[in-house]
């Protein structure tokens, strides 16, 4: 099977997310759509349906392949608990880097506070596994330190991202169980 072309399949009712999979062939043949419906990992984790367009236009050989799976995927819901606990291992991580630089002088809790703060507030609200970090928390972060007159933002900035890209995720399908 060769994949050439993957794109959105636009359709005016959303799908239904159904349980059993299901083939769908036209009568000339050269258009067929597979529905397949998928259990994800985690133990009330919703179910999701991945829907591929195939037709052969040019020749009986080739197939061309159009995956609506992004469009049908819903991460799940931030955990609380896993953005408390994740939220003092950043808080801890920041506050002893950023105690060894110099830059800070006397405002490293409160530049250290602002960062948890964001931090803390996007886990609890977007935070919802792997593939939804996101950089504005951290861009944020910078932003505040700097209006506010406080000194290093942007190193404080780097210094949190950095953590997060090498722990939220890992410890998220740590905390879920999810070994993929």
């Amino acid at each position: 099977m060769s994949w050439s072309t993957v794109s959105r399949l636009v359709s005016a009712t959303p799908p239904k997310l159904d349980q059993s999979s299901t083939l769908y062939t036209s009568s000339s043949s050269l258009v067929s759509i597979v529905r397949i419906s998928l259990s994800l990992s985690w133990k009330t984790g919703p179910s999701s349906t991945i829907t591929y367009l195939s037709s052969s236009l040019a020749s009986p050989t080739s197939k061309k392949q159009i995956c609506r799976a992004a469009a049908e995927y819903r991460f799940p819901d931030p955990i609380p608990d896993f953005a408390d606990a994740e939220t003092e291992k950043f808080r801890t991580h920041l506050l002893n880097k950023l105690s060894k630089k110099d830059v800070y002088e006397d405002s490293v809790e409160e530049v250290v506070g602002i960062c948890t703060e964001i931090f803390d507030t996007f886990l609890h609200t977007e935070y919802g596994g792997p593939g939804t970090l996101l950089v504005v928390p951290f861009i944020d972060m910078a932003d505040t330190l700097n209006e506010r007159g406080l000194p290093g933002g942007s190193q404080a900035a780097r210094a949190a991202i950095k953590w997060a890209q090498n722990h939220v995720d890992k410890d998220w399908k740590e905390w879920t169980g999810d070994e993929n």
